[in-house]
């Protein structure tokens, strides 16, 4: 099904799919996040998605955080390196108060001090939380690495030294140089024609003047691959290998995207999980992941084993890239492939909520976003040349950074 589009007269886009169904998902998506934080100003967006919740001009805290929990309504927001997202989901007849309560917090928060102090006790026990979680805080300072000295090497959570450093000035600041109309869209999964969702749009947005970016993003340039090792007192070691990569077409984002799903995603049937946890029994949890940024690309593999067994890990992970960049995929194998991420993708836009937020980023980089039957078409077409074509470079071993934390 094709999605429907439109645009307030203040430059907010805005992407649609009315589907049947009880309950509707709305989100007000910002292309901002942890690269467009200024020298001083790191975990300043992350700490605005928690701030933004502490009261605005109408509403204490209170009455934000019950406005839509009163009505069964779930009220959630993340940041990324690019962007920050604020989401709801409400039975339909509640869309309208959802609408509300998005837009007043993103648009109308105060940015109480007396408030902000106190959420920063709340982000401090976030960071302490992630310290103590290796196998999240690895990837924190893999990027670091890998994007040393620019922006999207920046931890999203920022420091607690960084922290302190955050006032309402400089939130305000923050908000007026990136929260800009033409930066955002609306995106709606739910049982609401164009008509009424117009109307609704209109009465709790249209006011807001146009506002555009005065700055550019600075691209990332400069990779280098290096080896680190972080002494850490743990039960395992926890390995993250890969590298920066640059930016890719849509096409060739489809391609990488299987080429990691092949060697190390989510189906247990990767080619890393059946060469190392079930055959050797060294690993719980083994992954690949590629990530797509709006001007650079992330490769990375995640192992977490035993001490005694990460240089086996590394050296067996080595070997199936080794693998896949000698051997072609024969036909059958390149079905099953085709297949399997096919279905992956099936399943999570078998989530209206997944779509919606899917959808709302990706308007936010492009004029079109494909249904799935576009993106099913795509899959389907990519070729076996096409992938070894990208296993040469995306999987170049000598490319590759390492980061090691263990004994």
């Amino acid at each position: 099904m094709a999605y429907n589009y439109f645009q307030l007269n203040n430059g907010i886009r805005v992407i649609h799919k009315q589907v049947d169904t009880s309950i509707s998902h709305v989100g007000i998506v910002v292309n901002t996040g942890t690269r467009d934080e200024l020298q001083g100003e790191s975990g300043i967006a992350h700490f605005i998605e928690h701030a933004i919740f502490k009261g605005t001009a109408k509403r204490n805290t209170y009455q934000v955080l019950s406005y839509l929990e009163n009505v069964g309504g779930e009220l959630n927001a993340y940041t990324t390196k690019e962007e920050t997202f604020f989401y709801a989901s409400v039975l339909n007849a509640y869309l309208q108060r959802a609408v509300d309560l998005l837009s007043d917090i993103v648009f109308n928060s105060t940015f109480c001090e007396k408030e902000l102090e106190k959420e920063k006790e709340v982000v401090k026990e976030e960071i302490k939380l992630c310290k103590d979680t290796p196998s999240e805080w690895i990837f924190d300072e893999f990027e670091d690495i890998v994007f040393n000295g620019h922006s999207l090497g920046t931890n999203i959570l920022g420091s607690i030294a960084s922290l302190k450093k955050i006032n309402r000035k400089g939130i305000l600041q923050f908000v007026n140089r990136t929260y800009t109309t033409d930066q955002i869209v609306v995106a709606v999964v739910g049982n609401v024609a164009m008509p009424e969702l117009k109307k609704i749009l209109n009465k709790y947005l249209a006011y807001l003047p146009e506002q555009h970016r005065t700055f550019q993003r600075q691209a990332f340039t400069g990779y280098h691959p290096s080896v680190k090792t972080i002494k850490l007192h743990s039960n395992q070691s926890h390995i993250v290998i890969g590298c920066a990569l640059p930016a890719y077409n849509d096409r060739q984002c489809q391609v990488a995207a299987l080429l990691s799903n092949i060697l190390g995603g989510q189906g247990l049937n990767s080619r890393l999980n059946m060469a190392i946890r079930e055959k050797k029994g060294y690993v719980y949890n083994i992954e690949a992941n590629y990530t797509a940024l709006s001007d650079a690309g992330l490769f990375n593999v995640y192992i977490g084993c035993d001490h005694k067994n990460q240089d086996k890990c590394i050296e067996l992970t080595l070997k199936e890239i080794r693998k896949i960049q000698k051997s072609k995929l024969g036909t059958l194998q390149l079905r099953r492939a085709h297949l399997q991420m096919i279905g992956q993708m099936c399943i999570t836009y078998d989530s209206n909520l997944n779509e919606m937020l899917s959808i709302g980023k990706n308007h936010l980089l492009f004029h079109e976003v494909d249904t799935v039957e576009d993106m099913v078409k795509t899959i389907q077409s990519i070729t076996a040349d096409e992938l070894s074509d990208m296993a040469d470079t995306m999987l170049n071993i000598d490319n590759f950074t390492y980061l090691i934390m263990g004994k």
